[in-house]
Parts: structure tokens; sequence; C-alpha cells
């Protein structure tokens, strides 16, 4: 059965989340395959996905990575991807593999 799986990449700047990407794709298998098909392509396919803004506080502030980090932590930071996750028209708890760009440099 095709699944629709997302590479979605964080770009950090100055240690700060200022923009997410992501790019998509529908494939057959089982997840262990599937996550090391979105580790391999996260490189190659950088340059074609789509762009979307990063969350700002009320002072227009972005979210420093270890805040970031800290959601992740406690499996909280795919609520910063709803509107990533809306755009494909992913179910709930889709396959992702999440990419740091920092500083211009990846960091799988």
């Amino acid at each position: 059965m095709l699944e629709t799986i997302l590479n979605i990449y964080l770009i950090i700047n100055n240690g700060f989340v200022v923009e997410f990407r992501a790019v998509a794709y529908e494939i057959e298998g089982g997840d262990d395959n599937k996550a090391e098909f979105l580790k391999k392509s996260a490189e190659k396919d950088f340059p074609k996905a789509y762009r979307f803004d990063a969350p700002q506080n009320e002072r227009g502030k972005y979210l420093s990575d270890r805040q970031f980090w800290r959601l992740e932590k406690q499996n909280k930071h795919y609520k910063l991807f709803e509107e990533i996750f809306s755009k494909f028209k992913l179910p709930e708890n889709p396959l992702v593999c999440v990419t740091r760009i920092i500083d211009g440099k990846f960091s799988l």
C-alpha cells in the first residue's frame, strides 16, 4: 500500500529555527525501508522542497534550536508541522524524517 511520507528540514541560522521545508513521497514498503529512503533522499531533494514559515512568538522572535529540541524530546514538535501535514494531506502520525540545516550545513 502506498503511504505519503515526508522529509522535513529545519533551517537554523545563528541558533534559531527560521524556516521549515518539506518534500513528500508516496512509496510502499515497511517503515524501516521508508525511513532509510528518507535519509538517503534528504540532501539531494532539499533544493526542490516546499518552503514554510517557521513559528514566531508574539514579539516576532523565532524559536531557538534549543527550544525546538526540548519540544522534540517531549514529542510535541509535531504540533509545529501542522501546516506542512495539512498541505500534503497527511493522516495522523505520519512517517517523517527531520533534518537540521545549521548555518547552511546538513546535520543528519
